[in-house]
């Protein structure tokens, strides 16, 4: 009697429900996948808050993101170290975001920032031309991708200044919800 294990306190397992999407069995269930990744690494403990992060490579090879053509971006808009190494706390955060649970409005914020590839908080052109071949798996040519990326800029850039900025970005995404497409994971929690 009294032999379970504590992975989390109350207080953590209350602080993670109230900043997520997910309910206090879920986030169970995110840490088993996590310790899954690298079971050698991630304790079953948390209590203490260790300073674990795991490899971008350990996530991004996940079923969930493997196929995403954007996985790598997504992984490193939500590594705190700027590495791409995500602690569990950063790990739950992006699930979060990714869960069908998270309001249109998040994920735009962080659409935004994984469609910045120069991380200059705006989309430019050189910037929807990496997110149109990431999307379209390169099927088009250089000319087709040139032609929407002008005439993406034309419709959305409100302020004529030649690039996005988030108000236009979101603008531009209320008309074209495909945007948002790669930024949805089913199933991260089935068991």
């Amino acid at each position: 009697m009294g032999n379970k294990q504590t992975i989390f306190t109350d207080e953590q397992l209350d602080a993670y429900q109230d900043c997520t999407f997910f309910t206090r069995k879920e986030i169970l269930r995110l840490h088993g996948r996590y310790h899954e990744l690298a079971p050698n690494m991630v304790p079953m403990d948390y209590t203490r808050d260790p300073d674990v992060k795991l490899p971008i490579q350990l996530i991004v090879n996940m079923p969930e993101l493997k196929e995403n053509p954007f996985g790598e971006r997504i992984v490193m808009s939500f590594s705190e170290d700027g590495d791409g190494n995500l602690s569990f706390n950063d790990f739950v955060d992006m699930f979060s975001v990714l869960s069908e649970m998270a309001p249109r409005e998040l994920k735009a914020i962080y659409a935004f920032k994984i469609y910045d590839f120069n991380t200059d908080n705006f989309i430019c052109k050189s910037d929807l031309e990496k997110t149109l071949n990431n999307l379209t798996k390169e099927e088009l040519t250089e000319e087709e991708v040139v032609l929407v990326c002008e005439k993406v800029i034309e419709e959305a850039d409100m302020d004529g200044d030649g690039k996005l900025g988030f108000s236009d970005f979101e603008n531009m995404i209320s008309k074209a919800p495909d945007f948002l497409s790669p930024f949805k994971i089913r199933d991260i929690l089935q068991p």
